[in-house]
């Protein structure tokens, strides 16, 4: 998938001569935490986020620097502190450059820069003007429209567990070496064996639950440690 395929079209903007009070009652209105601002073309040049806001002197949470801190940094730093805890136009606190995407980023590359630049919304740009936003309201949204249905028809039971064990194969980290197995009644799959790592056991369990027909899943593998050699019983709950 493209940032295109999740992207909303319809952006709320602010430019950079725009008061900061007006930006936050923005916000406010439309239940949104970050505006891409544009200058008079249409260019995105910077975006307001919620982070912007939080260090401000009418909450009383600006920034305070111990004076030995202050001498080290110098005074632009303390300088720049107070602009952004008092400044009163989005072009003087908002955030630069701006982390965007194009239409045909793909979604993957989108939902990377999120996690590392530690973002909740990324402006999609074409030819420098803002066509679209995607945000992480947006990719919960594409997700509830593909997660499959609870209720899936019924299959027998043996094209069930054959169902489970080629999802199992055609994952890269599954053993297939005998060590477990899958057996099936009314639609219940129940898994057995033993497993040497308790995360590869979770994924198998995941597997199964995501077999179309599957109507539940009862987990008795044994986790052994590769080390010690020591069974150990399935977690509490499961």
């Amino acid at each position: 998938m493209k940032a295109s395929d999740v992207m909303r079209k319809e952006v709320i903007t602010v430019a950079p001569e725009a008061a900061v009070v007006d930006a936050v009652h923005l916000m406010l209105e439309h239940h949104i935490s970050g505006l891409p601002v544009v200058d008079e073309a249409g260019a995105a040049v910077g975006i307001l986020t919620e982070g912007d806001l939080l260090r401000r002197a009418e909450l009383g949470t600006e920034k305070r620097v111990p004076a030995w801190r202050s001498w080290l940094a110098g005074s632009g730093r303390e300088a720049l502190d107070y602009v952004r805890s008092h400044a009163r136009r989005v072009g003087e606190i908002m955030t630069v450059p701006v982390v965007c995407a194009t239409p045909d980023t793909d979604l993957a590359q989108v939902v990377a820069l999120m996690e590392s630049k530690r973002i909740k919304r990324i402006p999609v740009l074409e030819n420098g003007r803002v066509v679209g936003i995607v945000t992480r309201a947006d990719l919960l949204r594409t997700l509830a429209s593909l997660l499959p249905p609870v209720n899936t028809p019924s299959v027998a039971d043996a094209e069930l567990r054959r169902r489970v064990l080629t999802s199992l194969k055609a994952q890269p980290w599954f053993r297939d070496d005998g060590s477990m197995d899958v057996r099936v009644k009314d639609g219940v799959v129940e898994l057995v064996g033993v497993v040497t790592d308790q995360r590869e056991r979770g994924a198998i369990r995941v597997v199964a639950e995501n077999t179309p027909g599957a109507r539940g899943v009862v987990d008795h593998l044994l986790w052994i440690e590769s080390m010690s050699g020591i069974p150990m019983e399935p977690p509490a709950g499961v």
